[in-house]
């Protein structure tokens, strides 16, 4: 039970640290934007550790930060594998299939106006669709590795930014289309220096959205059917044998790369969009 005080009083005490940085006057600096998560994060594992071992919580209900630590050091082999079968295979690859894909569809989709009338409301349709729904038929259709994991990625990703990337390219103004027109540029041209350049605050949006639908994607999708590796597989394996340890093991590394890649899109998209006010502003 004194582990279970000391918990509650470092929580006590990180709640009071980040409010006086937040209030600071150094609030907008980089080191305390980054302090304030990271002082927030050690304060929930530690109340998490506090209140498992405080209050004798068994492992197969909630396992402790150390044990999922012990788990995570004793199984790298493992986790590593798991993360190269589902993460850079099937979550990757389909990410950037089903992006790239979006994207030259978005542009045909504006290049032929129609398309927009009957595509954009199939996409809607389609990406209702449960996964669980999906994931059994691109098995079928794909076999058990990887590949179908990516098409179950693909379809997941298509619609979000393809909806994104279509909206993107009406984002420009008109008289802006009216002055290139004026100079006589062709549509390529408009395309290359006008409309794509405005777009990328919203593809980005797009980019980010399904940087987190992929990784779900090949997770779940690998619940129906994968070889003996991968990170869904070893979760559902991991659940029938009561090793809670390895499951929040491999949910914690699904975290993290999920976190890494979405800042790294982040990163790219400051990159790419420094000229634009939501970038200048931070």
């Amino acid at each position: 039970m004194s582990g279970l005080v000391a918990a509650i009083g470092f929580w006590l005490v990180a709640w009071a640290v980040n409010s006086a940085l937040a209030r600071s006057a150094w609030s907008r600096t980089r080191a305390v934007r980054i302090a304030i998560p990271v002082i927030f994060g050690l304060a929930v594992l530690v109340l998490w550790q506090g209140v498992v071992t405080g209050l004798g919580v068994p492992e197969v209900v909630l396992p402790a930060p150390t044990s999922i630590g012990a788990a995570i050091a004793g199984n790298l082999p493992v986790l590593w594998v798991d993360f190269v079968q589902t993460i850079l295979k099937g979550g990757l690859a389909g990410y950037l299939i089903g992006s790239a894909a979006a994207v030259l569809v978005a542009v045909l989709v504006d290049r032929v106006p129609f398309l927009k009338r009957g595509l954009l409301p199939i996409g809607n349709f389609v990406a209702a669709l449960p996964i669980v729904g999906i994931a059994p038929i691109m098995v079928m259709w794909f076999g058990f590795d990887w590949q179908s994991k990516a098409a179950v990625v693909v379809v997941m990703v298509f619609f979000p930014v393809l909806v994104n990337m279509v909206a993107g390219l009406e984002a420009s103004e008109r008289m802006q289309r009216d002055l290139m027109a004026t100079w006589g540029a062709s549509y390529g041209q408009t395309l290359l220096r006008l409309r794509l350049p405005a777009a990328m605050p919203f593809l980005f949006n797009g980019l980010k959205i399904a940087s987190t639908l992929a990784l779900i994607g090949a997770i779940v999708a690998e619940n129906f059917g994968s070889p003996t590796l991968g990170m869904g597989f070893r979760i559902s394996t991991a659940v029938g044998q009561l090793a809670l340890p390895l499951v929040w093991a491999e949910i914690a590394v699904a975290a993290v790369a999920g976190s890494t890649f979405y800042g790294l899109v982040a990163l790219v998209e400051r990159g790419v969009t420094f000229w634009h006010p939501s970038q200048r502003a931070t």
